[in-house]
């Protein structure tokens, strides 16, 4: 696991693991949070805010992503296009069947070459292979699997691939927030760092009692404390 250090940092770690969690967790700017901050006497500058969510935020996503669970072996994958730098470039993204967010990439491409370039991605960190692969009917889904000779679990159809298609939503409300991304290095950062996040405290609650809501709630309070611990 990787190292983490608050060392030479003026602010309390407490302080610093609110600020990102806030960051993350709700669709917020580093002016927002700021202001929350503020409200709770804590005099911190927005462009401090974002110099923590680089330097630690990434750390934290990664330490996440070590302690989780296997994937379901169901995955579905989509791609939708987003305008970077006055250029249209494509986010393919991977959940599985519970909709937890198993990858992300940003590439200038929706051709063969990308889809393959995502699949190895995928099959490299997940370190697991999938039963069933769910996309919509892009021909680039098909070359990319009869390339990697898996077009005997490739499933496309109406309605099938919903799951990966609404995931979109909490990406497009940051993109608006952040009045669009930046550039493509900086739009990977984001979306790398904020997935794992976001997958810790995507609890369901419309499908959850209450008792189990403040259960799950708990657990995932637990688990930020223990991956944002310096060790």
């Amino acid at each position: 696991m990787q190292k983490i250090s608050y060392r030479r940092h003026r602010f309390h770690p407490d302080i610093i693991r609110q600020a990102i969690w806030l960051y993350f967790r709700f669709t917020m700017s580093y002016r927002d949070v700021e202001d929350l901050l503020a409200e709770r006497g804590i005099d911190v500058s927005y462009e401090t805010v974002r110099l923590w969510v680089l330097k630690f935020g990434r750390a934290y996503a990664r330490r996440i992503r070590k302690r989780r669970d296997p994937a379901f072996d169901v995955w579905h994958l989509d791609e939708v296009f987003v305008n970077i730098g006055g250029k249209q470039m494509y986010l393919w993204r991977a959940v599985d069947a519970e909709g937890t967010v198993m990858d992300v990439l940003v590439q200038k491409r929706r051709n063969k070459r990308a889809a393959v370039r995502f699949m190895r991605k995928l099959l490299r960190n997940q370190g697991v292979r999938p039963a069933q692969i769910v996309t919509d009917k892009l021909k680039s889904y098909s070359a990319a699997f009869r390339y990697l000779r898996l077009s005997h679990i490739h499933e496309t159809g109406h309605r099938l691939n919903n799951m990966a298609e609404s995931s979109h939503v909490p990406i497009r409300r940051r993109e608006r927030k952040m009045q669009r991304f930046k550039s493509q290095r900086s739009a990977q950062r984001f979306l790398s760092t904020h997935g794992p996040i976001y997958n810790l405290f995507n609890i369901h609650r419309h499908l959850i009692s209450r008792r189990t809501l403040r259960t799950f709630r708990s657990q995932a309070m637990a688990e930020w404390q223990t991956v944002t611990t310096a060790v």
